[in-house]
Formats: C-alpha cells, sequence, structure tokens
C-alpha cells in the first residue's frame, strides 16, 4: 500500500487514540488495545474477501476458524463509502461484531450531520446570490437519496439545478476511454451554470479529478466555475495532491469541512515522528518520503538515484494544509471519537463481566476469553450519540470570491430591472424566469415580487419605492379654491351693497311695495348663502363637517321661504282687492312661512345629527397616489332627505310664482322670482350627477359652485331690476308711477 498524505493523518489519528487509551490507567487497565489496518479495494465486489480475512486467522479466507485466541477481533471501524459499508455490515452482522462507520454518516438522510451539510451548502449559494447550478454524483443509491433530498431542501429557497451528472466509480482510465467522464466534463464545461457542487465516494472522485487532468493536459481547462465540495471529499484523499495533478479548474474551490476540537497532545504527538524511529510504525518512512521528496535511508548509506537523504529533522509546518494539518481534520477526530467509544464499551463489558465472575466466586476473567463481540453490540444499543447542531449558528465572514478580476454569478437569467417582478414561465424552471412590470400601487422587493404599498402610500415612478400620498382637499392655495373664495367675497359685497341700498332707501314707494322686511330677511339669507361656502374650503375637520350641511341648507330654506312668502303677499294682495274675499286676514301673516318652512329643515338636521351625524374620512383608493379627505355625510338617507326637503320649498316657490306672473308689473315680482326659481331649479338639478360622478376637491368644488350660482340667481333676478330703480331710475320710483302701471 501506497500511504497517501492526507490519508495518513487518519491513521495517526487512530494510533494517538489507541496510544492515549493504553496510558490511561483509569480505562482498560491492565488491558493493551492494538489493530490493524487494511485496505480497502478499489472495487465493492471485492469488499467481501477483505471483509473475510478479518474473521481468519493469518489473513486467510476461512470464515469463522481461528486457530489462536490472541488476536481477538471486537469491533471494526471503517467502510469509507455507502457500498463498502453496507457490504461490510452485511457480514459483521451475521458474526455479531460492532462496526463503526466513518466516512457514510454524511451521505446518510437520517443523520443530523446530513442535512446539515446541505443547509451550509444553501447557505453559501445564498451568500452569494447563485441559482442556478450543477450537481456531479457517483452512480449509487445513497447519491439518489442526496439529489431526492437536496433538491426539495434548494426549491424551498428558489435554487434550480440545471444539470445532474453521475459518474461511475470503476478505474478512470476506462471511464475515459468509454467517454463517460469526457461526456460529464463536456456538460460543465458547456453548462451556463457556474457553480458545480460534487459529491462521491473515493473512486467516484479519484476518476473525475484524473479526468479533469486529461482535459487540462488537452488544452481544454474548465475555467469560470465555482466548485463546491462536500465532506466526502475531505475523507476520501486518494493522492489527489501529488505534484503531477496541479489542477487550474479547482483553484479555489470552497469545501464543506467536519467540526472538529482541538485535542490536547495531538500536536506534541505529531512532532515527535521520526522517520528513522518508526516505532512499528510502517508507514511512517515511506509517507515521510512523499510529502518531503527525499529518500529515508540508514546512516551512512546515499541514494543511488541521487535523491537527498531524509535527515528527520524537516519540519511539518511547511507542509500545505492540503497534504497535512497540524490540528486534528473533522474526519481525523471522528476516527479519534469512535476508538474511544469502542475502547469505552470494551470496559463496560469487561467490568460487567467481572462483577459477574466475582458473584461466582470465580477468578478475574480474562478479557480476550469472557468478552464477545455481540456484548459490545449491547453497550453500543445502549449508548446515544446526541448530535447537537444549530442550523442557524451559520456565519459566514467577509468573503471574496473573484474569478478573473470579476465576482462569479450563476444565474440562469440576469435579475429583473428595479420595478419589476418575476414571471414564471411554462415549461421552465422556476430559476429561468421572464419579468414583467409591477402592476399600478405595487412596487418590487428584494425578492424580485411585486408587493403592494401601505393605504397611505404609492409607489414612485419606477415602482421601486413607496411614497407619502398627497393630501387632496380643496384648499385655499388651489386655483379652484381661489375662484370659489373670489366668487363669494365678490357676492356677498354685492349683497351687502345691495342691502344697504335697500335700507337707504326703505321709505321709497318700490321698497316699501316689495314688503321691506321679507327683502331684509332674503339679502340677510344671501349673504349667509355666500358665506357658509367657506365651510366647504380647507382641510375638513369633524367641526367643519358638521357645519357644511346642515348651515348651508338651513340658511337656503330661510332664503327660498322668504321668496316664497314674497310671492304669496303679492298674490293675496290682488285676491283681498275682491269684495267679501277672506284672504285679506291672511295679509301680513306672511312671517309665519319664513319662520315654519325653515323649522322643517332644521328638525331634518337634528334628527340627522343625532341619528348618523357626518365625520372626517380618508379615503386611500378613489384617487390614485392621493389621500382623500373628505367629509363622510354619515347618512346619506338623511343627506337626500335635506337636499329634497329644500327641493321641495324650491319647486312650491317655481309653480307660486309661475302662476302669479301675469299680475301687473309694477307691484308683481313673480316673473323675476320665476325666473331666478328656474335658475335655482337648474342649478340644483344639474348638481345631482355631477356631485355623484367626482371624487375630491372637484366634488366640493361642484357644491360650492351651486351654492354661488344658485344664489346669484336669486340676487340677480330679484334685486337688480330693483336696484336699477333705485340707483339708476330714481324718477321711477315714486308713487304716482307706479299706481299708474296698475291702472
Amino acid at each position: 500500500m501506497i500511504p497517501v498524505p492526507k490519508n495518513y493523518q487518519h491513521i495517526l489519528a487512530l494510533a494517538f487514540a489507541i496510544w492515549e487509551i493504553n496510558r490511561n490507567p483509569q480505562l482498560l487497565p491492565n488491558i493493551t488495545l492494538g489493530f490493524r489496518i487494511y485496505k480497502e479495494n478499489h472495487y465493492a465486489s471485492m469488499t467481501p474477501d477483505v471483509t473475510l480475512s478479518l474473521l481468519s486467522s493469518h489473513g486467510k479466507v476461512f470464515p469463522n476458524y481461528k486457530c489462536n485466541t490472541k488476536d481477538n477481533l471486537l469491533s471494526v471501524l471503517g467502510g469509507l463509502n455507502s457500498k463498502t459499508s453496507y457490504r461490510m455490515a452485511t457480514i459483521f452482522g451475521n458474526f455479531k461484531i460492532s462496526q463503526v462507520f466513518l466516512g457514510y454518516r454524511f451521505s446518510d438522510p437520517i443523520d443530523p450531520q446530513y442535512h446539515l451539510q446541505n443547509a451550509a451548502i444553501v447557505w453559501l449559494l445564498l451568500y452569494f446570490q447563485w441559482n442556478w447550478i450543477g450537481i456531479v454524483v457517483q452512480r449509487s443509491e445513497s447519491s439518489d437519496h442526496f439529489i431526492r433530498i437536496f433538491d426539495a431542501t434548494l426549491a424551498q429557497n428558489d435554487i434550480c439545478i440545471h444539470f445532474v451528472k453521475q459518474i461511475i466509480p470503476i478505474f478512470p482510465i476506462f471511464n475515459i476511454l468509454i467517454g463517460d467522464l469526457r461526456e460529464v466534463l463536456w456538460t460543465i464545461l458547456n453548462s451556463d451554470a457556474h457553480v458545480v457542487i460534487i459529491s462521491g465516494d473515493s473512486h467516484s472522485l479519484q476518476s473525475l479529478l484524473i479526468s479533469l487532468h486529461i482535459y487540462e493536459e488537452e488544452d481544454q481547462a474548465i475555467s469560470g466555475k465555482v466548485w463546491i465540495l462536500t465532506t466526502q471529499w475531505e475523507f476520501s484523499a486518494i493522492g489527489y495532491h501529488y505534484d503531477w495533478v496541479k489542477l487550474k479548474s479547482l483553484h479555489g474551490a470552497l469545501s464543506i469541512t467536519v467540526h472538529t476540537s482541538r485535542v490536547p497532545g495531538f500536536k506534541d504527538y505529531l512532532w515527535a515522528l521520526n522517520p528513522h524511529e518508526p516505532h512499528g510504525d510502517v508507514f511512517l518512512p515511506e509517507w515521510w518520503e512523499v510529502v518531503f521528496d527525499c529518500e529515508v535511508l540508514k546512516a551512512g548509506l546515499v541514494s543511488p538515484d541521487g535523491r537527498r537523504v531524509c535527515t528527520g529533522e524537516e519540519n511539518l509546518d511547511t507542509l500545505p494544509s492540503s497534504v497535512f494539518d497540524g490540528k486534528m481534520t473533522g474526519f481525523s477526530y471522528s476516527i479519534y471519537n469512535a476508538a474511544y467509544s469502542v475502547a469505552h464499551a470494551l470496559h463496560a463489558a469487561y467490568t460487567w463481566e467481572s462483577q459477574r465472575g466475582l458473584k461466582r466466586g470465580r477468578e478475574k476473567p480474562h478479557l480476550h476469553l469472557s468478552v464477545k463481540p455481540w456484548q459490545v453490540i449491547i453497550i453500543f444499543r445502549s449508548s446515544l450519540l446526541v448530535h447537537k447542531t444549530d442550523l442557524h449558528s451559520f456565519k459566514i465572514h467577509q468573503l471574496l470570491l473573484m474569478i478573473s478580476n470579476t465576482k462569479p454569478f450563476s444565474l440562469c437569467v440576469k435579475c429583473c430591472l428595479p420595478g419589476q417582478a418575476r414571471k414564471v414561465e411554462e415549461g421552465r424552471p422556476s430559476c429561468c424566469y421572464g419579468c414583467a412590470s409591477c402592476p399600478e400601487g405595487t412596487i418590487s422587493n428584494e425578492t424580485a415580487q411585486c408587493v403592494p404599498c401601505p393605504e397611505d402610500q404609492h409607489p414612485n415612478k419606477n415602482h421601486v419605492l413607496c411614497i407619502p400620498k398627497t393630501m387632496n382637499f380643496l384648499s385655499y392655495e388651489d386655483t379652484l379654491g381661489f375662484i370659489s373664495v373670489s366668487l363669494a367675497l365678490l357676492f356677498s359685497s354685492v349683497t351687502i351693497l345691495v342691502l344697504a341700498a335697500f335700507i337707504k332707501h326703505r321709505n321709497t314707494p318700490i321698497v316699501k311695495a316689495n314688503n321691506r322686511d321679507l327683502t331684509y330677511i332674503l339679502l340677510v339669507s344671501l349673504l349667509l348663502c355666500f358665506l357658509c361656502s367657506f365651510l366647504f374650503i380647507g382641510q375638513p375637520r369633524n367641526l367643519t363637517c358638521l357645519l357644511r350641511q346642515t348651515t348651508f341648507s338651513t340658511v337656503f330654506s330661510i332664503a327660498i321661504s322668504s321668496v316664497l312668502a314674497k310671492t304669496l303677499t303679492v298674490v293675496l294682495a290682488f285676491i283681498a282687492t275682491k269684495p267679501g274675499n277672506r284672504a285679506r286676514k291672511l295679509l301680513g301673516k306672511q312671517l309665519i312661512i319664513v319662520l315654519a318652512c325653515p323649522l322643517v329643515q332644521t328638525t331634518l338636521c337634528a334628527s340627522w345629527l343625532a341619528i348618523s351625524s357626518p365625520f372626517t374620512n380618508l379615503d386611500f383608493h378613489s384617487v390614485n397616489g392621493e389621500i382623500v379627505v373628505e367629509c363622510n355625510e354619515g347618512s346619506t338617507a338623511m343627506f337626500y332627505a335635506v337636499l329634497g326637503y329644500m327641493g321641495f320649498l324650491s319647486l312650491v316657490s317655481f309653480m307660486v310664482a309661475f302662476l302669479a306672473r301675469k299680475l301687473p308689473d309694477s307691484f308683481n315680482e313673480a316673473k323675476f322670482i320665476t325666473f331666478s326659481m328656474l335658475v335655482f331649479c337648474s342649478v340644483w338639478i344639474t348638481f345631482l350627477p355631477t356631485y355623484l360622478s367626482t371624487k375630491g376637491k372637484s366634488m366640493v368644488a361642484v357644491e360650492i359652485f351651486s351654492i354661488l350660482a344658485s344664489g346669484a340667481g336669486l340676487l340677480a333676478c330679484i334685486f337688480f331690476p330693483k336696484c336699477y330703480v333705485i340707483v339708476l331710475r330714481p324718477d321711477l320710483n315714486n308713487r304716482s308711477h307706479l299706481m299708474g302701471k296698475v291702472n
């Protein structure tokens, strides 16, 4: 057997463990453990021969026949791959001999460390944002388990597998000749997946590495790939570190290693090694020659081929970690623990046999005669190996990986642009997605998915950031708000001027003839109508929402009631001129109408406030990118009841004025009232559909316009003709003229 540099370190770990156990007086006292090392064959089919030789004497294959009792096989450490382990276990199981698996544990789906390794690989892929990978495994049942479970783990993290290639674990040269490995390497070389995960036993990995070397000799080096090696790679080193294998393809590969702990005394044990004093270690001289490129000869001899002679003073610190590690590696640590596990099991079995012999009055038995292999199995079964693993304990420190001065990436498609989301295309892996713009109201997050913004925010132009929505209400700074304020002030000023003119000329015939009290009430109510439009401008508050509709409807009811009373006064005045007509008694009672009609409206408004009063409401969805600050009317039925009553008064006033339009012009206002009520009704009939079809500040502006337009119509149609006479034609403002018109 040629000692491979890395594998020899595992032998040293076993030898150190046995050396410690034999020196420990508390463990197996007066008992000396020994061990034999058997070479694992390249072919799993040859495993039974090696296994049976362990059960026979002198290395001969005679199962269950031993002619000596000195070498009593109690336990076996070994099985570097799944096939070898299972074939050994099948044979040893028949003879009740315990076997401690070493290399297979990380390819066993029921082992917690197996899932820990998968999690470590996934975390590494996520850290570098690689989601498009290839996998190379050996062709075996354990690899099928690995692919099936690992694929599910990758899918949960949105990582896709581009290809899975299997290697037949036979001698590599034959593999090259039949083209199996050439096809695998060609796939890796031409794949757009730049990350390749390699998992397999020693024979498969040896075939792959030698094939890579042959590829590089043919100037077909696989460059630009990131190789991720599983833990089996470390344990199954078979000569990958010889100088003739200088693989450029694997330069900078990432390897998952097994956890290890510092073992006191191991480093001193290694540094005490001397090839000239091997102490029975037949591997040490040959290993020393390989790693230090010298020849171990007896003192005074010269190498016949001129090689440098090993002095034994060579420094182990000068060796690279790929050849020799100064600390105990993960798998070496597993071998170290396995040796101690067997020793403790033997100690427990020996203690039990000793106590049983003493109880029976017999002398202390000999261990190699009394302890049977099946007893060691019982001890192992009564023990529990607790795996303390934490999948959240991975910490990747600042790690910079560069290939040809560029950061490597492995994606099926480039990432979507900001504001776009992934769109899975039918028939393609989820990683090979298309990109589509995010719909309205959403932004793209770090996972390239569209997520909605909060209610009070909306996406920016690129759909990558949620920004606060602006408040939408009719303010004084808005154009509509400025126009509304200007018109309200203008009409209020005109109303005040008209009122002042009527007060100044209150004793003139035209003012007396038009019922001064009703005129004053009408003008004041119109002034209040114009001023109440200010309640609709500015950011709505709960108080303004309560006052808006109730104040407007009540004041307008007073105005319309005044118009109705003026019209009825004219009609009753002419009816009362007829002899014997009782209408004369109703003259002077017009103030009852002015009080009664608004009282009904006031009752409706009070009921409205009591049942479901208006309140401030924020509408996040009606206007894109804006929050509409509005007054919710509370009870919609009461809102329309108030408007309906105001419409009823307007209709009655219009009908009365229309019927009285042919009375003499000098005393008759009916014609002008008819026109004013026609304007009033037209405005509010147009208001309803327009009001319902608008949102935000436009809806408020529509109502303000309706208030101003209807009030201005009443003011212009009823009072402008009289103001014309009072201001511009005072010569017509006399009793004789008015009486003449009547005659």
